[in-house]
């Protein structure tokens, strides 16, 4: 069922390019000098640069990536770019510190210990049936709670927390969503809520008291669990010794999160999974509970801790609107990859994710610069740190914005916008993609602004590139939330992630400047540049929906 779906939507994406030009793209004449600026040279010469050998994969706090930062404030500044940082004079001026605890699990210690009660034997796991870890060493023994998907959400009626209390335990929940194979769930049908990632659920569980959390993978899934999705991508992901974790030095979240097997998962729900998820799938009844006599200890130590600071390198075109000009328009990506190993043998150098959207920001900054005519309102460009460890420059900023976000009216992210959609480990057996990608270009986040994606399809008419949501119908692959505009989501900000889908290349050392399709990248950046403009300039605004699927 899912699957036909899911070709169903596919086939029914293609038809949004119907409208496009077959002549060539085209611009309004007050616009077409910043047009004519996005060009294929620029992006060759610069995505070869940021994603050579001489940058080591631009790791998060490592020498490769403060290179890349140093250049992209180098360009803004060029472009004529506003500053923002008070205080700071020169390159400093585009430049948001976002201070970061580095740490390495000592995975070989960490462990999870169940004990049941007089009378019955302590069950201890450690990796592989435990993984995850903490900034801090940190012990918790508690008692155990299951809170279903540990989900709150009010706009749709819903609470796994309605007659639950959590305060002093550890919480166990499932991963993902109620009712995700269904289209007709009020969860935004077969596709992603805000609601279903670990870190939403996390925050939710420590605001009901809970000391943490331990999610567990849905025994009635369709789909891999979230370690075997992951797992499957290979590359960094699965490289020795392990990337380390990264974690923001001031962040909401600070319960420990973990993520245990099914075994584990078993044994703290009696072997009731599969019931307890089937009666809350049956109707959105709640079914969380004390586990009566269990009592969960959680050891979680790190072999290293050091404190760094990246980057989110941010500069403002300003509006030339009284009124309006107060209002911002955000045009993001992030400029950190994984990395190398072997003293560079192998380099992840990160092209398509993310060279190609750095580049994206950097040349649509020059094109508005370029442009005789300004918009209304101001356009913030900005590229993140640390999305690779964790979307955390996005949530910094989100946290501690540089424009208000109640003004805040739209965003464009850019992650991964060079390159055709291929079937990959990852993907197989997931998700269709159509035969040919070489012209298609994925909005990811529609559902939560229809008008914002009306925009950009409108724009399009001019351009022509086939346009997809497959990845709003989906739940497999959890693309909604992997990218820097969630965290803006989160916050009710309209927001749309650009990407031109997976490909074997994903996360693996291949992942290289000359297999780019730069046509399809210059048309994607003049697609956007064209819908900034209307986004930038228009009396009306996008609407944000803040609940995909709610019924009245």
């Amino acid at each position: 069922m899912q699957r036909a779906i899911l070709g169903l939507c596919a086939s029914l994406c293609l038809g949004v390019a119907s409208h496009a030009a077959d002549g060539p793209a085209q611009a309004p004449e007050a616009q077409q000098a910043g047009f004519r600026r996005i060009q294929e040279i620029d992006l060759r010469a610069d995505l070869g640069f940021l994603a050579s050998d001489a940058l080591r994969g631009r790791m998060s706090l490592d020498p490769g990536d403060e290179v890349a930062i140093q250049w992209i404030a180098a360009e803004f500044g060029k472009a004529g770019l506003k500053p923002l940082i008070a205080g700071a004079t020169g390159a400093a001026g585009y430049l948001q510190p976002v201070p970061l605890i580095e740490y390495r699990a000592n995975s070989a210690a960490n462990y999870l210990m169940l004990s049941g009660g007089a009378g019955e034997p302590a069950r201890r796991w450690s990796a592989p049936d435990i993984s995850g870890g903490h900034r801090d060493d940190i012990d918790v023994t508690a008692p155990v709670a299951f809170a279903g998907y540990g989900i709150t959400a009010p706009g749709l009626g819903y609470d796994d927390y309605r007659d639950l209390d959590a305060r002093g335990k550890a919480v166990v929940v499932f991963e993902h969503e109620p009712q995700e194979t269904d289209p007709a769930s009020r969860f935004n049908g077969t596709g992603n809520t805000r609601y279903a990632t670990n870190r939403v659920k996390a925050l939710n569980a420590q605001r009901h008291g809970a000391l943490a959390l331990v999610v567990i993978a849905e025994p009635n899934r369709k789909h891999p669990s979230n370690i075997d999705r992951v797992t499957r991508i290979g590359g960094s992901i699965t490289r020795k010794p392990a990337l380390p974790g990264q974690a923001l030095v001031e962040d909401d979240l600070r319960i420990p999160v973990i993520t245990a097997s099914d075994a584990v998962a078993a044994a703290l729900l009696e072997g009731a999974g599969a019931m307890l998820q089937a009666a809350i799938d049956k109707d959105l009844s709640p079914q969380s509970r004390v586990l009566t006599g269990k009592t969960l200890s959680l050891h979680l130590e790190n072999l290293s801790r050091t404190r760094g600071v990246s980057y989110n390198v941010a500069g403002l075109l300003p509006g030339t609107d009284a009124t309006l000009a107060s209002d911002t328009v955000i045009i993001s990506a992030h400029h950190d990859h994984d990395g190398f190993t072997n003293g560079g043998a192998e380099i992840w150098h990160g092209a398509d994710d993310n060279g190609s959207g750095t580049e994206g920001v950097v040349e649509l900054a020059r094109a508005f610069a370029a442009n005789p005519t300004r918009p209304r309102r101001s356009i913030l460009f900005v590229v993140f740190a640390a999305e690779e460890r964790g979307l955390l420059g996005a949530y910094h900023m989100a946290a501690h914005p540089l424009r208000p976000l109640s003004s805040t009216r739209a965003m464009i992210n850019f992650d991964m916008i060079g390159r055709n959609e291929e079937a990959s480990d990852q993907t197989r057996g997931l998700i269709e993609i159509p035969t040919d990608t070489t012209n298609r270009l994925n909005l990811i986040g529609g559902p939560y602004s229809p008008d914002l994606r009306r925009v950009v399809v409108a724009a399009n008419r001019g351009i022509g590139l086939d346009l997809d949501d497959r990845f709003d119908h989906e739940n497999a692959l959890n693309v909604f939330f992997r990218s820097d505009q969630f965290p803006f989501v989160l916050k009710d900000i309209p927001a749309l992630w650009f990407n031109t889908g997976f490909h074997p290349d994903y996360h693996h050392t291949t992942d290289t400047a000359d297999r780019i399709n730069y046509p399809k990248m210059t048309r994607i950046l003049r697609l956007t540049y064209l819908a900034a403009w209307t986004l930038a300039s228009d009396p009306a605004v996008p609407a944000f929906v803040a609940d995909p699927g709610a019924r009245p």
